[in-house]
């Protein structure tokens, strides 16, 4: 029997009807076409279907649907909602040349937000222990590492910029 439930993704409400057992992997994917969150292992250790729900990081594959009504949940593609501007982690994953094949980027940029929300200064070791549980088969990591580190001081020099 399928449940309706109300999704806020990227600040808009979505309805949609539900299998009890569907992850929010499925919805975003299959109901709203949100392919930028990727279906991976589906056990939770790869990382690329992080999203922020309530503003942290959560895997999508390992999360029920119908447990996210009423939550805030937050994907790649709502980082640069218009297109027209980026968010600064996505300009620093492409100015330090940190996406290759793609597959784990949008999984990546969430590790990162939620990373530099908490510390927006980290360390070459934080930003590591920070995208610990995000795996990249072809970049070695050390360009998004160096894409982190740029996005940190990307946004504190606009948090900067709006206080003065």
């Amino acid at each position: 029997m399928k449940h309706v439930i109300t999704l806020n993704v990227n600040g808009d409400p979505y309805t949609v009807a539900v299998n009890p057992s569907q992850t929010l992997n499925e919805v975003l994917r299959e109901n709203l076409n949100l392919t930028g969150v990727k279906f991976g292992c589906g056990e939770g250790d790869c990382g690329a279907c992080t999203v922020m729900v309530d503003g942290r990081a959560v895997s999508s594959c390992l999360s029920l649907a119908v447990e996210m009504e009423g939550k805030q949940i937050l994907t790649a593609e709502g980082l640069a909602p218009t297109g027209e501007t980026l968010h600064p982690i996505q300009e620093a994953f492409i100015e330090k040349g940190a996406i290759q094949c793609g597959f784990c980027t949008c999984g990546m940029e969430m590790a990162a937000l939620n990373l530099l929300t908490k510390n927006p200064s980290p360390t070459e070791n934080e930003i590591r222990e920070g995208i610990a549980g995000n795996l990249c088969r072809c970049t070695g990591y050390t360009k998004i590492v160096e894409a982190i580190g740029a996005a940190g001081e990307k946004m504190r020099e606009s948090s900067e910029r709006k206080t003065s």
